[in-house]
């Protein structure tokens, strides 16, 4: 990664360029980065940052306005787009925002019919003139960080090849952690999304109320998938109520779904329902694959009846498949930044005994998972979607390594089960040793099969030389 500085009114100017080969066109490359969702994609999820209005895609004097967390506050940045050459370039330059002067180029430079390398450079100058010079070692960084994980990113989508067949996809939950990334990943690969949500609808949206059984299903007609993530967050303590709606939120959606589904003259190739790897319960270190029984406990019984809640569109020949999830790897959302608190305070350590298996996947590949089961026929039914899996003490103190911090301060079941009630049981302190048997058979490879390599992409942690 080139690094080079020169001097304006302003202050200096600070460049960093970086340049990745793509085992794509220097066409391809562009039409990714004009599709709806790609500066989401592109987004490092420990940025924060948000989309809040984009008026012209990427050309020439188009704009993208962004919500960007600046200490304790959120500011506006405004870029514009110029410069733009069809299959060639764009370039991005700040009109306002939190530099004195940003320029971000993109160049698809082809290498051969079906390559080509892709030139990032930035230009910034921080803000408060000479006197913000002293934050820019830590802005490079921050700005060199940014570009190693969006060329990583595209380097994983152009590896997993661009769609044969571009479909119309039906998903729910896509305002959920998960439901809103996936949005852009499929975007960005060329699918046409249509958001099935309960309110405020846009144009192309389905409506829909589980809890009261509406489904039009003339909206659905014309779909080639349906990817359903719609749930009750498990997070947080468990009472009677909450358990109730939990598993209601699972299983009146899926029923409706498949219902409707099956009942459609026209009706679609696959339904992706999703599950978790709490299918399998608290079982020690047994390792599980997907023959295995289902457990005993709360999350057991609502994955079992969630899983067999789309029988009706399996028993109508729709190709149902259903991801069962470990913990899901994301400093955006889920599990991790809960973990990771602790951490970055030096508190962090082992939960319980740490004796217990972590089955986990990184959010990329939960991404890259859903796109191959619409996109490819080779998986059905339960299909175990995790990493390798590793003891909890592992799981925290390579987390710990990686931040930089140290993993000695144990948090003793007792306390966990005061704090969190049946949810410690359930979700900290129970043993899934779970394995991907099916997704080792299938055409789909793990892009972050080991867990340092899934947490050092996700926090932005550069490997050591």
């Amino acid at each position: 990664m080139a690094q080079r500085m020169a001097e304006t009114p302003r202050g200096p100017v600070h460049v960093v360029d970086l340049i990745e080969p793509l085992p794509a066109s220097a066409e391809e490359v562009f039409a990714w980065h004009e599709r709806p969702g790609a500066l989401e994609r592109l987004m490092p999820p420990w940025e924060a940052a948000e989309v809040r209005q984009r008026i012209g895609g990427i050309s020439d004097g188009a704009r993208t306005v962004l919500s960007v967390p600046v200490g304790p506050f959120r500011l506006r940045w405004v870029a514009r787009h110029r410069n733009t050459i069809a299959g060639r370039q764009f370039v991005d330059e700040q009109v306002s925002g939190p530099f004195a002067h940003w320029i971000h180029a993109h160049k698809m430079v082809p290498v051969s019919g079906h390559s080509s390398s892709l030139h990032d450079r930035i230009e910034f100058t921080p803000p408060l003139g000479r006197a913000g010079g002293v934050a820019a070692p830590w802005l490079r960084r921050r700005v060199e960080r940014m570009l190693r994980y969006r060329h990583e990113v595209l380097r994983d989508e152009f590896a997993q090849g661009m769609p044969a067949r571009r479909l119309t996809v039906a998903v729910s939950g896509t305002t959920g952690f998960i439901g809103s990334h996936l949005v852009a990943a499929l975007t960005t690969a060329g699918h046409t999304v249509r958001r099935i949500v309960r309110s405020r609808p846009q144009p192309g949206d389905i409506v829909w109320n589980p809890a009261h059984g509406e489904l039009d299903p003339r909206q659905l007609e014309g779909v080639n998938a349906v990817i359903h993530l719609s749930g009750e967050n498990i997070a947080g303590r468990w009472t009677a109520e909450r358990k109730r709606r939990i598993r209601r939120s699972r299983i009146d959606g899926t029923s409706l779904l498949a219902r409707t589904l099956a009942g459609l003259q026209q009706k679609p190739d696959v339904l992706v329902s999703m599950s978790a790897v709490g299918f399998y319960g608290d079982r020690g270190d047994i390792v599980l694959d997907e023959q295995a029984l289902p457990g005993s406990d709360f999350l057991a019984e609502v994955c079992t009846a969630w899983e067999k809640s789309a029988d009706p569109a399996r028993n109508a020949g729709i190709r149902v498949v259903h991801p069962r999830l470990g913990l899901v790897l994301s400093p955006a959302g889920g599990a991790l930044p809960r973990l990771a608190l602790p951490v970055r305070l030096g508190l962090g350590g082992p939960l319980g005994s740490g004796t217990q298996w972590v089955s986990w996947v990184a959010l990329d590949d939960v991404l890259g998972l859903l796109r191959h089961a619409i996109e490819h026929d080779d998986l059905t039914g339960p299909v175990n979607l995790v990493g390798e899996p590793v003891q909890n003490r592992e799981f925290m103190r390579t987390l710990a390594r990686l931040l930089h911090r140290p993993a000695f301060l144990p948090a003793p079941a007792v306390m966990l089960r005061l704090l969190a009630g049946e949810m410690a049981d359930a979700l900290l302190l129970s043993s899934q040793r779970v394995v991907p048997a099916k997704l080792a058979a299938s055409s789909y490879r793990m892009r972050y099969p080991e867990l340092e390599g899934a947490l050092r992409h996700v926090l932005g942690v550069k490997a050591e030389s």
